[in-house]
């Protein structure tokens, strides 16, 4: 059911003002340390703090039913994004937090106390150049001399600057305008910026509200990575690696039980989100259901250090390093390569 028309761009995206970017981007969470409180679960004398975003791991793991019979507590602080949350595990306020591709390499790159400690590979679908479905644009070669909206630092700024490339082009030959989707998505309806680079759910979201359609995407030029990150200090604590071992197996289960149940874990999103149940659902076949739980191995490291070495060229970090110096493997047991194919629900998605 699309909004009537007298809602603004703006207020289409309320829902997802919590939503912001596993991906990236630089909004801060209310609440002291940049998180707010949610909540604990499970029994026992150890408490795991635990970062999330709205509609993030907490919403999954109860979802299906992996916060039953915790032996440990989980305390949940909720943050708006992958950078402050990666603030929070910098700063020991917490434990273990879930965020995309970028957000470790900015944190890195600023040398913060951090280690990723496992993976997922998901379709890049989501991750979409998209243009009106009356533009003249029909492919990213003809993106020369137009102007783009990208959040600076995302994982849609990587996958533009990738797109941009595979077309013969470079950041220099567009006008890129660094904009947060609330404000990305007002100048994209508009018409004020020729094309938007986003993720999802924003770009299911505007496929199905905003006369979108996808110019480009992602698949077979990102990684489609995400990853669990934790504190170094959890980590060498070994009750707290015991208790990190067995949450990102729980984990594993859950997104096992996403592909399985689609139509529940969008209900259970939407509710927890605001976002329509269509726009939750699309944006679960289209990659938040096709996650494949993956080792964090060499062939992670190399992909992530493309993102590395390609924002420093850009001078988006402040320098270059080595992504695997941020790594910690132990918990890669008999996880599948992290380039094994992810799940996908058939044709069109």
């Amino acid at each position: 059911m699309r909004p009537p028309r007298h809602i603004t761009p703006a207020a289409l995206l309320l829902p997802f003002a919590l939503l912001l970017a596993g991906c990236g981007g630089s909004s801060r969470a209310a609440g002291a340390g940049g998180g707010t409180g949610s909540g604990t679960d499970g029994k026992g004398s150890l408490t795991l703090n635990v970062g999330d975003q709205k509609g993030g791991s907490e919403t999954l793991l109860r979802a299906a039913g992996e916060l039953d019979n915790l032996p440990y507590k989980i305390k949940w602080s909720t943050f708006t994004s992958g950078p402050p949350l990666l603030e929070a595990v910098n700063a020991g306020a917490v434990d273990i937090g879930a965020v995309g591709n970028t957000p470790p390499v900015f944190a890195a790159a600023a040398k913060s106390k951090i280690k990723v400690i496992a993976g997922a590979h998901s379709r890049s679908d989501g991750e979409a150049i998209l243009v009106k479905k009356d533009s003249p644009l029909k492919s990213p070669a003809q993106l020369k001399g137009k102007s783009i909206a990208v959040a600076q630092g995302s994982s849609a700024n990587y996958q533009l600057v990738a797109s941009l490339k595979k077309a013969g082009l470079s950041p220099k030959d567009v006008t890129l305008n660094y904009l947060q989707p609330a404000d990305a998505l007002a100048a994209f309806t508009r018409g004020k910026v020729d094309a938007w680079a986003v993720w999802d759910p924003y770009t299911s979201q505007a496929l199905d509200q905003a006369d979108a359609r996808v110019l480009t995407t992602g698949q077979g030029l990102v990684n489609g990575l995400s990853f669990q990150v934790a504190a170094p200090a959890a980590l060498d604590d070994k009750k707290k690696a015991a208790a990190l071992k067995d949450y990102t197996a729980r984990l594993r289960r859950a997104q096992n039980w996403v592909f399985k149940h689609p139509d529940d874990w969008a209900k259970a999103w939407a509710e927890e989100t605001g976002l329509p149940q269509k726009v939750a659902l699309d944006a679960v076949k289209r990659t938040r259901g096709t996650a494949v739980t993956v080792a964090v191995d060499k062939a992670a490291v190399a992909s992530e250090q493309q993102i590395v070495d390609t924002f420093a060229k850009l001078k988006l970090i402040p320098r270059t390093f080595d992504f695997g110096e941020f790594v910690d493997p132990r918990f890669n047991g008999d996880l599948p390569p992290s380039g094994t194919a992810p799940r996908t629900y058939g044709k069109g998605r």
